[in-house]
Order: C-alpha cells, then sequence, then structure tokens
C-alpha cells in the first residue's frame, strides 16, 4: 500500500514538470529555427527531452526497519520497506515520505515546501490498542527551513494533517555529515512538537476509548512529543550501490510521556538497506 501511494505521489507530482520541460524546450526550437522544416528540428527536440531527462536523479532498493509497534510501545516488529526516492536538480525532491520543492534558495538558506501521508494508527497494530479505535490516515502540507554551512545543518519544519488526526506538528533540528574514502556518517538530533489535535489523537484516552479498552481517560496537551537523536553510515560499494545502516532512540516528552498507552518512553529504531543509483 505504500509503495502504491509512493507511485501515485510521483506520477501526479513529476509527470507534469517533466512535460513542462519538453514543452519549453520545443518551444525554443520553434524560436531558434523559424524556417526548419519538422525534420531538421526534431534532432533537437530529442535533445532537449534528454536534457530534462538528465536532470533526473533516481535511487531504488530495500530496506528493513525494527521499530516499536506503535509510538509508546515496548514491543518490536520488523519492517520490509522499498527505498525508493527521485530528485530533479536540486531543488525538488520525491521520495516515501512524500515531495519537497525549495521555492528560495540562497547560499546556504533555503526555503521549501512539502506535501505527503500521514499513515495514521490502526488499532489492529498491538494488543495494548485494543478499544482505542483507529487514527485515520491524512495528507500533509508544510513547510521547511534550512541554513547549511559545510557539513552542518540545522532546519525547521512545520506540517499541517488533513484528514486523520488533523493536527499540526513542528520539528527543530541540527545535522552534520562527514565523507572518509567510501564511508559516509551521518547525525541527526531533533525535537518534536504537537498541537491539541494530534496529541489527542494519538496519545489521549477519550471516555468512549476508555469504556472499550479499560484504560483511565486521558487528556494530552498540545506541547514537546519528543526528542530523537540518529545516526547513519553508508558504505559506497561501487559509485552507484551503496550499502547504508542507521540507529537511533526517541524520548517521549510532556503530555505524550505520561500517556496511558504508552508502555516505555525510549523508542529506539534501526535499518539496514542497499540502494542503486541511476
Amino acid at each position: 500500500m505504500r509503495v502504491k501511494i509512493v507511485a501515485l505521489a510521483a506520477a501526479a507530482l513529476f509527470a507534469p514538470a517533466a512535460a513542462r520541460g519538453a514543452d519549453i524546450g520545443l518551444g525554443f526550437d520553434n524560436a531558434s529555427t523559424p524556417a526548419a522544416t519538422s525534420d531538421q528540428a526534431q534532432p533537437s527536440r530529442i535533445d532537449r527531452a534528454f536534457s530534462v531527462f538528465h536532470e533526473w536523479k533516481v535511487v531504488v532498493g530495500a530496506a528493513a526497519f525494527v521499530l516499536p509497534e506503535y509510538e509508546g510501545s515496548d514491543k518490536f516488529r520488523v519492517l520490509p520497506f522499498p527505498i525508493v526516492s527521485a530528485s530533479y536538480g536540486d531543488w525538488a525532491h520525491l521520495d516515501t515520505s512524500g515531495l519537497t520543492v525549495d521555492v528560495y534558495k540562497d547560499g546556504g538558506f533555503r526555503i521549501g515546501v512539502k506535501a505527503g501521508y500521514e499513515f495514521g494508527r490502526k488499532e489492529s497494530d498491538s494488543n495494548y490498542l485494543r478499544g482505542l479505535g483507529d487514527v485515520g490516515a491524512g495528507g500533509i502540507v508544510g513547510g521547511i527551513v534550512s541554513y547549511e554551512t559545510g557539513p552542518f545543518k540545522i532546519y525547521a519544519e512545520l506540517d499541517k494533517t488533513f484528514g486523520g488526526s488533523d493536527g499540526l506538528t513542528g520539528k527543530l533540528g541540527a545535522s552534520a555529515s562527514y565523507r572518509y574514502d567510501r564511508f559516509l556518517f551521518s547525525a541527526d538530533a531533533f525535537a518534536t512538537l504537537a498541537d491539541d489535535k494530534y496529541m489527542e489523537a494519538y496519545f489521549g484516552v477519550n471516555a468512549n476509548q476508555s469504556a472499550r479498552s479499560g484504560l483511565p481517560e486521558y487528556t494530552a496537551k498540545a506541547g514537546l512529543k519528543r526528542v530523537d537523536l540518529k545516526g547513519s553510515v553508508t558504505y559506497l560499494v561501487t559509485e552507484n550501490w551503496s550499502v547504508t545502516g542507521a540507529a537511533g532512540a526517541g524520548l517521549l516528552m510532556g503530555d505524550a510521556r505520561n500517556s496511558p498507552i504508552v508502555r516505555d518512553k525510549i523508542q529506539p529504531f534501526a535499518r539496514i538497506g542497499a540502494a542503486y543509483r541511476f
């Protein structure tokens, strides 16, 4: 299902951009060679079409994740997951988290907009969630501001979900990366904040849920939800093939930490995967 969502997003959001690039190329051909025949213009059209495709960078692969059954669980599951990403130039990027497009760039400073998908939460994900019902899926729109200098970057993100939790979340973080020979090391630390709607959807327990689940009623209010620290190591096997291992942990905070559905405030995770870059 997640692969299908990513494929549909790629078709809907990126195909129009490629088509517009081709149309622009044809327009330039006609303007520069007004007396040319269609046979004479055709090679130039093909060259321009290939120049558009040349701007694409695509990575595909597969990974295995080890993560909690749900946010707050003390039990884990292993999930296979596709690695799919596509970048156009240095300003548009699509992966399994959604689409990000830079709208302003000046040196290391960038402002971007993004669209994505919140998968929600299923009651069937864990025995601990029985009686709480599902948190529906929803679409996400948001923005990101970042500043990068050398190997260091600081960033802030703001996301609004439509459907599902209908919540608002924000993220403040810093990251660093370093390359040595064929190895690429990276580290990332960030804090996540959420509004009342998001916190109540994922960590609150209303009267009906309490009656069905046996958990006490609980109101989760807006505030700091969690802080995370993660690191990764990528080995460049060849110019195109790479293998990546990553691990980290999140620490639930505030009303999220005190929710009766939370079995463990520490939320570790890990993944390993291989990818091929075209």
